[in-house]
């Protein structure tokens, strides 16, 4: 299981017939956090004609947009599609307009808009998240070094590793991994070392 969204938050601008456009992208989770962000940029460029914005979520697919001035169609819907088309969810964009005093044209508006979305996602860098399996293993010191070399070559990536009477590692891997690592465990300590799923996370995929 996996989908797409920004690594972090992220901004660009270019001017079209004297017009400014500056796009702010922004992972988030949740509307409140959506909106959250759309306040600060509006704070942030409180001066500007226009600030058109669009978010996805994930949880139960919420999708929002505004115009916010422009004429129907022709600023939010584009900043939506622009995230649609990436893929995208769990992210937020707005893009700020200050007029510069020649009409655009709703071709013009949407060509600018779209654009201006575009240059926000990739200056928050798009990545994919993937789901995996939180797994704990406990052992000796005597079987450590074995271990450490074992839980890596199966994909695996150790989060924490912690040194008390014994070695406890913590780690994530993808779960079709899982059957590998397993194996790979009892070969390498000849049964003696077992990892455990503590759960699920969604981590990026490199």
């Amino acid at each position: 299981m996996e989908y797409t969204t920004v690594k972090k938050e992220g901004s660009d601008a270019f001017v079209e017939k004297k017009s400014r456009f500056i796009g702010s992208c922004c992972p988030v989770k949740t509307e409140e956090e959506a909106l959250a962000f759309i306040a600060g940029v509006k704070a942030k460029y409180w001066d500007a004609s226009h600030n058109v914005y669009a978010y996805i979520l994930r949880n139960q697919g919420t999708q929002r947009f505004s115009d916010d001035g422009e004429p129907q169609g022709t600023a939010g819907i584009p900043v939506l599609e622009t995230l649609k088309k990436s893929g995208i969810v769990d992210a937020v964009v707005v893009a700020t307009r200050y007029f510069g005093g020649i009409l655009l044209g709703g071709g013009g508006l949407i060509r600018a808009y779209s654009h201006t979305a575009s240059l926000a996602v990739s200056a928050a860098q798009k990545i994919v998240m993937r789901e995996c399996l939180l797994m704990s293993l406990t052992c000796d010191y005597t079987l450590y070094g074995k271990v450490a070399a074992a839980v890596p070559a199966c994909g695996a990536v150790v989060d924490e590793t912690e040194f008390l009477e014994k070695v406890t590692i913590s780690f994530h891997l993808a779960p079709e991994q899982e059957g590998a690592l397993t194996k790979q465990l009892a070969d390498a300590t000849n049964g003696k070392a077992a990892a455990k799923v503590e759960g699920r996370k969604f981590f990026e995929f490199l």
